[in-house]
């Protein structure tokens, strides 16, 4: 039995999937700085949306999963990763909610608030920040890819913009 709810397989291959597909797009940015790229992951795999060959795509998630297994776990973690967004955009979100509490109905009360509501806003986007990269380490992504292999990869192009499936198992 699992110990938990991290551990139960589909939330497992997400957190494995999303750490290594970090370790890719790290890989990829060394490799090729100016290029941007973006990506999201899912208990199946993950994809990197960016103007790359599928050759350099699948050569970066190889080179990543090696440096997964071989410790460098730091790898599976992104500055630029969606779970520090969401989270800014929780705390924030709900700070800037907060500050409409006992305003009643009327629009002009509430634009009174407004510079009360920026302030709680901002102090909650700073108290965030490092909320960000801990979600994100502790229950988001994980660098240790485990039994986690590649299948392979699939290239396909919408709306000018080149998407990479990269298809795990394990």
């Amino acid at each position: 039995m699992s110990d938990s709810i991290l551990d139960l397989k589909p939330i497992s291959r997400l957190r494995r999937n999303h750490g290594l597909e970090h370790a890719t797009i790290h890989v990829l940015g060394k490799k090729f700085p100016h290029i941007a790229l973006a990506g999201y992951s899912d208990p199946l795999g993950f994809t990197i949306v960016g103007n790359l060959n599928t050759e350099d795509v699948a050569e970066a998630a190889i080179e990543g999963l090696k440096k997964l297994r071989g410790g460098e776990a730091q790898l599976a973690m992104h500055k630029n990763c969606g779970t520090n967004f969401v989270v800014s955009g929780i705390f924030a979100g709900l700070a800037t909610w907060l500050g409409t509490l006992g305003a009643g109905k009327e629009f002009k009360k509430k634009l009174g608030r407004l510079p009360f509501m920026i302030l709680l806003a901002t102090i909650a986007l700073v108290a965030a920040k490092p909320l960000g990269p801990i979600i994100q380490k502790q229950i988001t992504t994980s660098g240790d890819p485990e039994t986690l292999e590649l299948v392979r990869v699939e290239t396909a192009l919408r709306a000018g913009q080149k998407f990479h499936r990269v298809i795990t198992e394990g």
